[in-house]
């Protein structure tokens, strides 16, 4: 059985041929936002509508994180190593401190509750960048069921000075989010409106001196699925979710390679000793491959 499919040769050396796409757990029902925490060896990840954070460690297996979680979904850590986290049942994005103190980023906007934070990244800067989707909203599968009050859009929050913008006004759905290895363009999936047909891809923008985005065209689209959650190697490819497993696009937005994985893949990270392992959460599991490739990621 092969793991993967390869488009291109340069995709031949990212991939090691006898490492499997191994099964690390399984027996959830929606599994997303993975995030890797190297200073405790362990993965972080959400059972959203089991409404909890799970902690996934080598050795040991699976073990509860956080009950209830708020129907949490994408996480990340920022420049000290704190969990960033949205939250579809709360609205909100929050910090979790070192002391376990929770710290609410953002859960309106100009007066508005937000839909349901979905995916999150920090810049260098330490600038919290989200999307905000309705999906959270739209029945009590994932959070509550409630009316939408703004438009789905890609926002940015200083913490030092709480200033909060809209970035991205005109997607249909944001969703996932990654930077480019130097921060010049930023990777956002849009993945549509729900009981909709609306596109379904990558879109690439590119981001100036003072934050401020520009571009934003269609950059890749993802067959078969779409793309959901995403991560960038050291060497400027990207990692996306996909129907079939997890595709790997080069910064010019050409397919280099596919890992095949049995189940419907919602998103990824670089964990692991060297940040050479991608973990990937899917449907019901949670799945890992040894890359010869290491992901951007901090701390």
């Amino acid at each position: 059985m092969s793991f993967f499919d390869s488009r291109d040769p340069a995709f031949d050396s990212y991939v090691l041929g006898n490492a499997p796409v191994k099964q690390l757990a399984t027996g959830f029902d929606w599994v997303e936002g993975p995030v890797w925490f190297g200073d405790a060896g362990c993965l972080l990840f959400s059972d959203i509508p089991n409404n909890r954070i799970v902690r996934w460690t080598p050795g040991s297996g699976v073990t509860t994180y956080r009950q209830p979680s708020n129907y949490s979904n994408g996480h990340t850590r920022d420049r000290e190593g704190r969990l960033v986290s949205c939250e579809h049942g709360a609205r909100r994005v929050t910090r979790t401190e070192h002391d376990g103190r929770i710290t609410v980023i953002a859960d309106s906007f100009e007066g508005k509750r937000l839909n349901s934070p979905n995916d999150v990244v920090v810049k260098s800067d330490g600038t919290i960048w989200f999307t905000d989707p309705h999906y959270g909203i739209m029945t009590n599968y994932e959070g509550y069921a409630a009316e939408q009050e703004l438009p789905c859009n890609l926002y940015r929050v200083d913490p030092a000075s709480g200033r909060m913008d809209a970035m991205v006004t005109d997607a249909n759905c944001p969703n996932g989010l990654a930077f480019s290895p130097d921060e010049s363009r930023l990777y956002m999936a849009d993945t549509g409106r729900m009981f909709s047909d609306d596109p379904q891809h990558i879109r690439a923008f590119d981001v100036g001196s003072a934050g401020r985005l520009a571009g934003g065209d269609v950059f890749h689209v993802i067959e078969p699925g779409c793309s959901d959650g995403l991560r960038v190697d050291v060497d400027g490819n990207l990692w996306s979710s996909a129907a079939d497993g997890v595709h790997c696009i080069s910064s010019n937005g050409d397919l280099l390679g596919k890992i095949l994985v049995p189940e419907l893949v919602s998103n990824v990270c670089f964990g692991g000793r060297a940040k050479h392992e991608l973990y990937m959460t899917a449907t019901t599991s949670i799945y890992r491959v040894t890359l010869n490739r290491q992901g951007v990621q901090h701390p």
